[in-house]
């Protein structure tokens, strides 16, 4: 379990650094020279895979928000002709409209 280390010399925290030319873990301090090494090698690392910018902030409920305008397009999911609609919210300059789609019905985001 992992747990707070401090520095000897003036008490601060240690942060997890990487000794690149010996190819191991240490800890140092951001105030002073200090470093330690570790007995466990290990760096966890979490990747989130779902990239949730275009369609962040959508919820349940959108298919009643009477500001956004509706459409007849075909759910893939449920196969039910009503949904509203509206354009990717990526602000990149590669990146083109996108129109997403929410059915009313059963919520499934679909483009």
């Amino acid at each position: 379990m992992a747990s707070f280390r401090f520095c000897a010399e003036c008490n601060n925290m240690l942060y997890p650094k990487e000794d690149k030319l010996n190819h191991r873990l240490l800890y140092s301090c951001r105030n002073c020279a200090y470093k330690e090494g570790t007995l466990d090698h290990r760096v966890y690392r979490n990747e989130i895979l779902a990239d949730v910018s275009e369609t962040a902030g959508v919820t349940l409920d959108v298919g009643s928000d009477p500001t956004l305008p509706r459409s007849n397009k075909e759910c893939p999911q449920c196969r039910h002709k009503d949904a509203v609609f509206f354009q990717s919210q990526q602000r990149k300059a590669e990146t083109n409209m996108v129109l997403f789609y929410v059915c009313v019905n059963c919520g499934k985001i679909f483009h």
